[in-house]
């Protein structure tokens, strides 16, 4: 099977001209078939103010009702995705921006309204991503690059979260690739001691992760980043990275963050 890289990248580069520069042309001189995914950071929010759109979230998630809608698909589909779309053409990295509605890539349900409504945003299954056409259009050379923007097959398009997205590209396209899956944040890896850069832990097993779980060295905001790659490695990823952008040229020789593996 061919390698495949599913990358993520979060609001900590987008936000930052200079890093995302960066971060672009070391994702353009990865060796192999790739697919970039992006959030939106600040610029959403900032656009919402300008609006007049107040941005409403709950522990830290975003509701997405119509107004909200209408600003992430133009700030995250349109004006986040062309510009990055027209810096990989730069270095010769041939991309195309797609939102999960393009040739039907990625279908979600809306989110059912329990304790809280989160408006128009979309969860997703195992048979949310398309991946045989996806397939198609890696194999003509085409880098996707995904937006946080799917839609529900019913001409309605649904704000989803980047980091779900990354994960269903993964799991669904390692049933016809060697996919490792890599979440560009604002750390080194996973670190023992989360005030010091220098404690990265290379690699974790799962049964590793239930050990430092318990010891409680992963805990808080890390544990439900590791819970969904693990999830993912069992669900058919064949590893995943977490590590910071900057060091993405060192994927080519697995020395990336932390890598976590069966």
């Amino acid at each position: 099977m061919d390698n495949l890289y599913v990358i993520k990248i979060g609001g900590n580069v987008i936000d930052n001209s200079e890093n995302l520069h960066y971060f672009l042309n070391d994702f353009a001189s990865l060796k192999g078939y790739k697919v970039l995914v992006h959030g939106g950071g600040k610029i959403a929010t900032d656009l919402s103010h300008t609006l007049g759109v107040e941005p409403k979230m709950v522990e830290g998630r975003r509701i997405t009702d119509i107004e909200t809608l209408r600003v992430v698909t133009m700030v995250y589909a349109g004006l986040i995705n062309k510009n990055i779309v027209a810096q990989l053409q730069r270095y010769q990295c041939n991309a195309i921006g797609l939102t999960g509605a393009d040739a039907n890539l990625i279908r979600a349900t809306k989110r059912p309204v329990k304790e809280i409504d989160y408006g128009f945003v979309g969860d997703l299954s195992e048979t949310s991503v398309e991946k045989n056409t996806l397939s198609k259009l890696l194999e003509t050379g085409l880098i996707p690059v995904f937006p946080a923007i799917t839609h529900d097959g019913e001409g309605q398009l649904l704000n989803t979260n980047a980091d779900t997205i990354a994960s269903a590209i993964a799991v669904a396209l390692s049933h016809l690739y060697k996919v490792s899956l890599v979440y560009c944040f604002e750390k080194k890896g996973v670190l023992k001691d989360v005030d010091d850069e220098a404690s990265v832990i290379s690699s974790i097993s799962s049964s590793g992760f239930e050990t430092l779980k318990g010891d409680g060295i992963i805990a808080g905001g890390m544990l439900p980043k590791l819970h969904n790659a693990f999830q993912a490695i069992k669900s058919g990823v064949n590893e995943v990275y977490i590590g910071k952008s900057d060091e993405l040229p060192l994927l080519n020789d697995h020395l990336f963050g932390t890598r976590l593996f069966a």
